[in-house]
């Protein structure tokens, strides 16, 4: 612990260049600063702007002139410099913009103030950090001793203080639990609202990260296998649809799309058959293509996914099917065969009815399709973004998987939640390795369908 913050001494401030920004000279002749996707032109390109931005990339740059003073403040408004604050030339704590600082209005210290519900506290390169999807800037504590401050916002002293005019003024902070009480904002959950905003071009693209497909792990970490191990069970083959007949046989496009339904009520008395589980695999799921690149290997199924990862995997948890014994599968498109996981128990009867739950039905799906993702495939190639990827991949899975049930005439329906945990413990795989991204129920169509909801 360096201090307290009432401990007696000078504030001061140290001004440096955000980490990350570098100059360039456009065609034009004008300088401009650039950071991720953001940049902004200074006017022409002079010797005495070079000299100043490299006094500022070490923070050791104090305007000389009136000229310089104007060039700071403007890097100021811009939000390409970090304010450090010091006492008696000790670090405290630094404000570091994600953004052009916004206009926040705020009451003065000594009213109300409390840390936004939105704002969050986690460790970084060795400081804590706090930040907000709603800020435009984040704080870096220096001196552990203001992570109280930080809790209490306003425990007295100049450094708290000081710490708590930033909190406000970067809207990590905010004057009474009135003003996030607004419906904009009472409809974010937390972790929701994060997500939205650091899986699009945002905080981390400006502050230098990467963004996208960067292949960041290339050289680090080892490349997962693009096939997964196959579970030890014994392969069970299944049929493989003529897809020459079928383009002939099946119904339209059209006809398909509009004729798609939610069907959540199964036939019972003529469940689901192998053969047509074996099909609707087929059709959905199985490997088409296998080639390499640089070294990896990509494959090719009937949906899209991004890079060519295919992360996603699909165990059928079966309650019901003529031909196949109950429990919990897992379907390998390479040999499009399936292979058990777990014998029919607790943990497999409880992903059954918590589909059941989720859809307000009286029996649990003949067959409840569980998706998972082995996130090192997408999350060793992309950055910021690959979670989001993930559930588009879930997305469009989920229509490939509607389409082609209503094609075949069977039961389905796409699930909004399911039990992660549950499907960890069925399968013994690590909860941070693979997990539980989406659920599908799959059964025989009842003869009238016509109360099931679009």
């Amino acid at each position: 612990m360096i201090g307290s913050p009432e401990s007696p001494g000078v504030l001061t401030e140290r001004l440096a260049l955000v980490a990350g920004v570098y100059s360039a000279i456009a065609r034009d002749g004008r300088l401009r600063l650039v950071i991720g996707s953001r940049f902004e032109d200074f006017g022409p390109a002079e010797p005495w702007k070079s000299e100043l931005l490299k006094r500022l990339v070490t923070g050791a740059a104090d305007a000389a002139d009136g000229r310089e003073a104007e060039l700071v403040g403007r890097l100021r408004e811009g939000g390409w410099l970090t304010t450090e604050v010091l006492r008696d030339g000790v670090p405290l704590y630094a404000v570091q913009p994600t953004g052009r600082p916004e206009a926040i209005a705020y009451a003065e210290p000594g009213g109300k103030a409390v840390l936004s519900r939105f704002a969050v506290v986690h460790r970084e390169d060795g400081h804590l950090v706090v930040e907000s999807p709603l800020s435009w800037g984040r704080v870096h504590l220096h001196d552990p001793a203001l992570f109280g401050v930080v809790g209490g916002v306003g425990a007295g002293g100049p450094a708290a203080r000081r710490l708590e005019r930033d909190l406000l003024r970067t809207g990590l902070a905010v004057t009474g639990d009135e003003d996030e009480d607004e419906a904009r904002l009472r409809q974010w959950s937390v972790h929701e609202l994060w997500f939205h905003r650091r899986s699009r071009l945002g905080d981390r693209d400006r502050l230098g990260g990467g963004y996208g497909r960067t292949r960041w792990a290339d050289g680090v970490y080892e490349e997962p296998p693009f096939r997964r191990e196959p579970y030890p069970g014994e392969p069970i083959p299944l049929y493989r649809p003529d897809l020459a007949e079928l383009r002939h046989g099946d119904p339209t496009l059209s006809a398909v799309v509009e004729d798609r339904r939610s069907v959540r009520v199964h036939d019972d008395a003529a469940p689901i058959t192998l053969e047509e589980l074996g099909e609707f695999l087929y059709r959905c799921a199985r490997i088409r293509t296998v080639s390499s690149e640089n070294g990896g290997h990509l494959t090719g199924r009937p949906y899209p996914s991004g890079g060519s990862a295919y992360e996603l995997e699909l165990y059928p948890v079966v309650r019901l099917a003529s031909g196949l014994d109950a429990g919990a599968y897992h379907y390998d498109g390479h040999d499009h065969v399936l292979r058990r996981v777990r014998e029919p128990g607790a943990e497999t009867a409880r992903l059954l009815a918590t589909a059941r739950q989720g859809t307000l039905v009286r029996a649990a799906p003949q067959v409840l399709i569980v998706v998972t993702a082995r996130f090192g495939r997408l999350m060793r190639a992309y950055e910021q973004m690959p979670y989001s990827l993930i559930l588009k991949h879930v997305g469009v899975l989920y229509q490939t998987m509607y389409l082609v049930a209503t094609a075949m005439g069977l039961a389905p329906c796409g699930l909004g939640g399911g039990d992660s945990r549950t499907f960890n413990a069925v399968t013994g795989t690590g909860f941070t390795e693979e997990g539980a991204v989406g659920e599908f129920m799959l059964g025989s169509r009842p003869a009238s369908t016509h109360t099931e909801k679009p």
